[in-house]
């Protein structure tokens, strides 16, 4: 066992599942600080240990052991303090994939303040929302024009609004946001033009010569404070703020050493921008109190064969993506490359098709382990080391979770009929389940009440136990009386050559109520046709039931996405909807 895990595990080898699910249980001291209490710990134990390892696409690379971390969160520290930030006030990070990201990070966990990740894809109103949401004091983000140019805009429409009494200034006619800062790219030589007469601050220089040396406070945190906050977006409304607290990154422990398998001195990688939730999950909080280094591919653009290039140059032990980055990976020549130093491979995000699971297998030697999770939760099922993978389950229920499955009036399921996966929370709260929604207890109370908290997302069990992903509840299909979930649909579909990408959504249909749509990106070699929308219509009924096959083909170049990789069913339906109104 890596050392610092016994601070945190009573026990860590485990016989089985059943023992794994029933005996494990974590360690949470008093006014854990994960930045004081693992990593400073870390930097005291092994400085020269290696923490980070990083590079982009254009060639630029850099590795930092956990000494350097310290050092350099000491002086991000500084550098915010010396700012005005401080305990309790919230900081947005627009840094994508930037190493400074980390750094900066622990910074805030260091003195208290509460980090808002996001993605740099925000627009000007994005940020205004976010800002009177929150009141976020304080705006760390890349040097780059557009990202800078919505930052600026926004601070002026709530400038004006704070003026106007409507809102957007701070407390003692302060203005809501106090405080932005640009990071400089590597490959930057200068500031952006004009940056400093528009009140931006060059964070990096400031950091360089900041002291490298930051007292921990006499209390920086309870447990309960708030560390992070994930803007997460629902189906309708706008995004909700998830709350988690100070003991947020001992839930993760389980991600990194039974779901992910990092070992000590490994190298893991997740596919994640770290406006993600799921960076949290694979960058940073369980990966480094299990011992493994974190990895970084900094790229704008996807290339399949060069983050495989990566995989390979840099001996990865461990590697988590979503199911898009595994779709385009069977499609290249796999066995060229040499994966001997690659020993566990995961994916989330969304079930996995079997015919992406087995090619993957074939050119690779690895099975795919599936998980199901929520910004709110942490890994809350998963295809553990003692389960063997069943190709688009999510496998079994977590330790710390007492999962079921209901019906509409509140029952529980039997096995194999579908209901709403729910976490029971009466005898136990997994460890880093949120706290629920910021400022909006109406909303948290809508989905988690009766000591019962509802995903929103539907599922069955079969009879070993194993559950099995079908669909958010507003993505299921009911056509003709018939339920039906995108994703069984979807698996079909992916078994045919011509398919390199596919969604599943439902459109009004006069005579069925909603007919079944298929919206397919076609692999190289195929162009579309009629003969070839009747033929993927055939196949779907051969693979499945009939009456689950596509009625409506549409063939497109690419399919809307979050910056996560999840396919955005929702914005197909509005697609097709305007097309209905217009």
């Amino acid at each position: 066992m890596c050392g610092l895990l016994k601070r945190f595990l009573p026990r860590e080898d485990f016989t089985s599942y059943e023992d794994f699910y029933q005996n494990y249980t974590v360690n949470i001291p008093d006014n854990f600080n994960f930045a004081w209490d693992v990593m400073d710990e870390l930097a005291r134990t092994k400085p020269g240990g290696r923490a980070l390892v990083w590079c982009d696409e254009k060639g630029a690379e850099a590795s930092f052991t956990y000494g350097d971390l310290y050092s350099l969160s000491s002086q991000a520290a500084n550098v915010l303090v010396q700012a005005g930030i401080g305990s309790g006030d919230p900081v947005m990070l627009i840094l994508k994939r930037r190493w400074e990201y980390w750094p900066v990070l622990l910074a805030l966990h260091k003195i208290g303040a509460v980090a808002i990740p996001a993605t740099h894809l925000l627009t000007s109103k994005d940020i205004v929302y976010r800002c009177d949401a929150a009141d976020i004091k304080g705006i760390i983000c890349v040097d780059e024009p557009k990202i800078m140019a919505a930052i600026e805009d926004a601070e002026e429409k709530l400038s004006v609004r704070g003026a106007g009494g409507a809102g957007g200034a701070g407390k003692a006619g302060k203005p809501a946001l106090r405080y932005k800062a640009f990071m400089r790219s590597v490959h930057s030589a200068d500031a952006p033009a004009g940056a400093a007469a528009k009140g931006w601050v060059d964070f990096k220089p400031l950091l360089e010569k900041a002291p490298a040396e930051f007292a921990r406070p006499e209390k920086v945190n309870s447990n309960d404070d708030i560390m992070l906050l994930y803007f997460t977006s629902g189906t309708t409304g706008m995004p909700k703020m998830v709350r988690h607290n100070f003991a947020y990154p001992l839930g993760h422990i389980v991600t990194a050493r039974y779901w992910h398998q990092v070992r000590e001195g490994g190298v893991h990688l997740t596919v994640a921008d770290t406006g993600w939730a799921k960076a949290a999950w694979g960058k940073i909080y369980g990966q480094w109190i299990c011992g493994t280094a974190v990895f970084v591919y900094d790229y704008d653009r996807f290339v399949p064969s060069a983050m495989l290039d990566v995989i390979v140059k840099y001996e990865l032990t461990t590697f988590c993506a979503p199911p898009t980055v595994y779709r385009f990976f069977i499609k290249e020549d796999l066995p060229q490359w040499d994966f001997s130093s690659l020993k566990h491979c995961t994916v989330a995000g969304e079930p996995l098709e079997p015919e992406i699971y087995e090619r993957f297998r074939q050119g690779t030697g690895i099975k795919l382990r599936e998980c199901y999770g929520q910004t709110e939760l942490t890994v809350t099922c998963c295809t553990y080391p003692w389960l063997d993978p069943k190709p688009g389950s999510m496998g079994k229920p977590s330790p710390g979770y007492d999962i079921d499955l209901l019906r509409d009036d509140g029952s529980s399921c039997d096995m194999g009929e579908e209901g709403q996966l729910v976490v029971r929370t009466g005898r136990r709260k997994p460890v880093g389940i949120f706290d629920g929604y910021y400022r909006d207890d109406a909303l948290t109370g809508s989905v988690w009440h009766d000591d019962i908290y509802y995903t929103g997302d539907m599922a069955w069990r079969d009879e070993d136990g194993y559950l099995w992903f079908v669909g958010r509840s507003d993505d299921v299909i009911k056509s003709s009386g018939y339920r039906i979930g995108p994703f069984e649909v979807e698996s079909a579909l992916m078994e045919h050559p011509a398919v390199l990408e596919c969604a599943i959504t439902g459109v009004p249909d006069p005579v069925r109520g909603t007919a079944v749509k298929a919206t397919v990106v076609l692999a190289k070699g195929w162009s579309p046709s009629e003969e070839l929308k009747k033929e993927l219509q055939n196949h779907v009924k051969k693979i499945t039931a009939p009456y689950k096959y596509p009625r409506i083909v549409e063939f497109v170049t690419e399919l809307p996405k979050t910056i996560s990789g999840k396919i955005r069913r929702v914005q197909i339906r509005e697609g097709d909807s305007g097309k209905a109104d217009a």
